[in-house]
């Protein structure tokens, strides 16, 4: 996927959030007819982006997601073996190596999300240990029409021998200087930096406002005499 794809499916991404934000609470039909006619607008910005017909990428991009006006968040889980090597699943799509995760749904904990992903990929029955960091995709090097957000942990288990589940093709674990050739888009640059932040603090992506032009759409007018 090249940077200008990428751009363009942020841009699709965030023209649907905002569709599905004014579909929700249009309060006349003309709102929602704009509102459905940006969703259409996204669904066939995402399709120039993809070099696909609108239609093949519907499903996955505007159908059922009138709903979706925040970022997905993916769960990832990082697990180490008694000698310091990291899981990585081979995937069943694209049979690159991966950390073991999927999308958080609605109803479990992240947490109970990304045990059931391990077990579920690898076969594996562990104990949160602490949050390693939270990812915007975007600035991680993820393909995706989604703007992802991932939420990586790391867990403990008690045996380690993994088993690959239906969504994955193989299983194992990996030195930090013996990583796999082919790693799935975003997931070298992220196994890289969970190697670091074993010994330090939770990663964030860094941000401040001092310098920013906020919106002042919802602060109250300054009156003066």
């Amino acid at each position: 996927m090249t940077s200008l794809q990428q751009e363009l499916f942020q841009i699709a991404d965030e023209i649907r959030g905002v569709a599905s934000y004014l579909n929700y609470f249009a309060d006349n039909i003309h709102t929602t007819e704009h509102a459905h006619h940006l969703m259409e607008l996204a669904g066939r910005l995402a399709g120039v982006a993809s070099n696909k017909p609108t239609e093949a990428i519907r499903e996955g991009f505007v159908d059922g997601s009138w709903q979706h006006f925040s970022p997905v968040i993916g769960v990832e889980a990082v697990v180490l073996n008694p000698q310091g090597e990291m899981l990585l699943i081979q995937r069943s799509d694209s049979k690159r190596w991966a950390l073991p995760g999927g999308v958080a749904e609605i109803g479990p904990t992240f947490s109970e999300t990304i045990l059931r992903e391990l077990w579920e990929e690898a076969g594996l029955r562990g104990r949160i240990k602490r949050l390693l960091g939270v990812f915007d995709g975007r600035l991680w090097q993820t393909e995706s029409s989604w703007h992802i957000v991932y939420l990586i942990y790391q867990i403990e288990c008690r045996e380690f021998l993994a088993t690959p589940g239906i969504e994955a093709v193989g299983a194992g674990f990996f030195g930090r200087d013996r990583l796999p050739t082919q790693l799935h888009p975003g997931h070298e640059v992220r196994i890289t930096k969970c190697f670091e932040l074993l010994n330090s603090e939770t990663y964030f992506d860094l941000a401040d406002s001092f310098q920013s032009d906020l919106p002042m759409l919802q602060r109250p007018a300054k009156h003066t005499e």
